[in-house]
C-alpha cells in the first residue's frame, strides 16, 4: 500500500467544527505541518473532509 504525505495549506480560522476536528486528528495543527499515511479508505476520507485546506502528494 502506498503513502501519502499531507500538508496544511490553508488557515482552519473559519473553518466547520468538523474539519477543525478531522485536522486535530490528523495532527495538523499550522499551516505547513505534515503527516504521513497510508492511503486507505479512512485517510481518503479524511483528506475529502479537508480538500481545501490541505495539499496531497504520493509519497
Amino acid at each position: 500500500m502506498e503513502n501519502v504525505k499531507i500538508t496544511l495549506a490553508k488557515s482552519l480560522i473559519g473553518a466547520k467544527p468538523n474539519q477543525k476536528a478531522t485536522a486535530k486528528s490528523l495532527g495538523l495543527n499550522k499551516i505547513g505541518s505534515c503527516i504521513v499515511v497510508a492511503n486507505d479508505a479512512v485517510a481518503q476520507g479524511k483528506i475529502n473532509v479537508l480538500a481545501h485546506l490541505v495539499k496531497v502528494e504520493n509519497v
